[in-house]
């Protein structure tokens, strides 16, 4: 997939789209998607969480806390609020005597901005880190909730194949998150050109 915005298939972010007549599974509108995390039981609020096999989100905090880093074994850095506005000013310079990789995303906080141009650059660091099972990757920005953890669902979509629907329910076990509505307007998107792709894939199967 491209880095560029991906266009909807249905031009109404609430209305649930069905990509393959063949499967039960639905795309959910926003809204939709919004209530799964008022629903059931999720994870209380921490600092940092593994959410992943070697994914950790976590805050401001965790990410400043340079000795915590170290006793949680991180090797890779993906600040997705990266920035001199309301943001986490480390920097690959932070971890300099670290051997920490570090990615910055200067991503904000807001319905309207386009995090999905960072969907694939972010998705290769985390991938290629996870290339050598000794690694750990924190995914940070200044809460832990929104931005850092709408990259990391964009990652298990793209990389394991899980639906918005999957990735969401997965990632609220272990931590308390809320990306804004705008970001899972985008995430539907993503949810739905995979859809597309896959529905691609098995029709060019079925034709061979």
């Amino acid at each position: 997939m491209s880095s560029s915005v991906v266009k909807p298939r249905s031009k109404n972010p609430y209305t649930a789209v069905q990509v393959d007549p063949d499967s039960d599974y639905i795309t959910p509108g926003a809204l939709d998607l919004e209530q799964l995390f008022w629903t059931g039981t999720g994870a209380q609020y921490a600092h940092v969480n593994q959410v992943w096999p070697n994914i950790y989100i976590g805050d401001q905090k965790t990410a400043l806390e340079r000795p915590g880093l170290r006793d949680l074994g991180i090797t890779h850095v993906l600040n997705a609020a990266e920035g001199k506005w309301n943001n986490v000013l480390t920097g690959a310079d932070y971890y300099s005597d670290m051997d920490i990789h570090y990615y910055g995303v200067e991503a904000d906080d807001k319905p309207t901005f386009n995090i999905s141009q960072y969907f694939c650059p972010s998705t290769q660091f985390i991938h290629e880190a996870l290339s050598h099972p000794q690694n750990k990757v924190l995914v940070h920005c200044v809460m832990g909730r929104s931005r850092s953890a709408t990259l990391v669902l964009a990652y298990l979509m793209m990389k394991h194949n899980l639906t918005v629907v999957d990735a969401i329910e997965h990632v609220r076990q272990h931590r308390c998150i809320l990306p804004n509505r705008g970001f899972l307007k985008q995430l539907r998107v993503l949810d739905i050109a995979l859809q597309e792709e896959k529905l691609r894939q098995k029709r060019k199967l079925q034709h061979q």
